[in-house]
C-alpha cells in the first residue's frame, strides 16, 4: 500500500522504546505545492535533533515526515493542520490538498498506529511489559529571539506522566531521580511533571490500550539545545540530553521487577 509517511524503526531485544515522532522535516513531493509555510517556519514548531537523542540501545521509532504533513501525536481529526487555530496561528496551506491526498494521510495515520500496536504487543508478549520514552521539545521564546525565558513557567524538562497508571509511579520517580543526579554544562537540571504538557495522543493511545502493561514517559526538552528561531543546534547540549536519556535507561533497566528481562 503506498504511503506518504516516512519513518525509521530499529529493533532491540529489550522492553524499552524510544520515540521521536516530531523529529521529521520532510514534506512529500505530492504535497509540497499546497504549502504556504516555508521550511524555516515549519522548523520552528518541529522537534529537530530529538531523533539523535533517541538513538539509544533500545527499540527506536524516528519519524522523518514533518508534523505539518501528518501529526501522529494528535487525534486523527486534528492530525492535519487545516486551519491556523490548529497550528499556533500559522496558515499552513495556500489551499488544502485534494480529498484523495487527505484520505491517503488519514490511511497512513491509521496504518502507523496499527503498526505501533503490533510492535508494542510483541514487546509485551516477549518481556511482559514495555516502557517508552516519548521525546519532544518545546519553544520558550515565542515573542522573539531575544526574549528572556521564564524559567518558572518553563521547566528545562517537562515530563508528561498524567495518563500512566499509579503502579508505574516507581518507574516515573526513578526516571526523575536519574535525570536529577546529572548536570548539563555544570548546571543542575530542572525537571518537573505535567507543567507544560501532560502527554499527547501517542501516550494516551498506548496507555489506554496497554496501560496495565506499560509506562510512557513523555519527555519535553525546552529548546535550550538550539536557537529556536534559526534552528542552529548547540550540539554539546544535544549530546548531554542524549546522555541523560542513556543514564535513565540504564537505571530503569537495573530496576526490579520492571527492569529485568527474560
Amino acid at each position: 500500500m503506498p504511503t506518504l509517511f516516512e519513518y525509521n524503526v530499529r529493533k532491540a531485544d529489550n522492553a524499552y522504546w524510544a520515540f521521536a515522532i516530531h523529529d521529521g522535516h520532510h514534506i512529500s513531493p505530492a504535497l509540497e505545492g499546497y504549502y504556504q509555510l516555508n521550511e524555516e517556519e515549519r522548523l520552528r514548531e518541529e522537534d529537530p535533533h530529538t531523533g539523535c537523542m533517541v538513538e539509544l540501545p533500545c527499540n527506536q521509532f524516528i519519524v522523518h515526515t514533518s508534523r505539518f504533513q501528518l501529526d501522529i501525536n494528535r487525534k486523527l481529526e486534528q492530525a492535519i493542520y487545516r486551519s491556523p487555530d490548529m497550528a499556533w496561528g500559522l496558515q499552513v496551506y495556500k489551499e488544502l490538498p485534494p480529498n484523495s491526498l487527505l484520505q491517503q494521510l488519514a490511511d497512513d495515520y491509521q496504518a502507523i498506529y496499527a503498526q505501533i500496536d503490533q510492535w508494542i504487543e510483541a514487546t509485551i508478549a516477549q518481556h511482559g511489559y514495555f516502557i517508552a520514552f516519548d521525546v519532544h521539545s518545546y519553544n520558550a521564546k515565542r515573542q522573539g529571539p531575544d526574549e528572556i525565558v521564564d524559567e518558572v513557567a518553563n521547566p528545562q524538562i517537562n515530563l508528561g506522566t498524567l495518563y500512566n497508571a499509579e503502579k508505574w509511579r516507581p518507574v516515573i520517580e526513578q526516571f526523575i531521580a536519574s535525570v536529577s543526579a546529572n548536570q548539563v554544562l555544570d548546571q543542575n537540571i530542572d525537571i518537573r511533571e505535567n507543567v507544560k504538557f501532560k502527554g499527547g495522543q501517542l501516550a494516551q493511545h498506548l496507555l489506554q490500550k496497554y496501560g496495565d502493561k506499560g509506562c510512557v514517559l513523555s519527555v519535553e526538552f525546552r529548546k535550550d539545545f538550539m536557537d529556536e528561531w534559526t534552528g542552529v543546534p548547540f550540539m554539546p547540549v544535544v549530546q548531554a540530553y542524549k546522555q541523560l536519556l542513556m543514564h535513565a535507561l540504564n537505571d530503569l533497566q537495573n530496576m526490579l521487577p520492571y527492569g529485568s528481562t527474560r
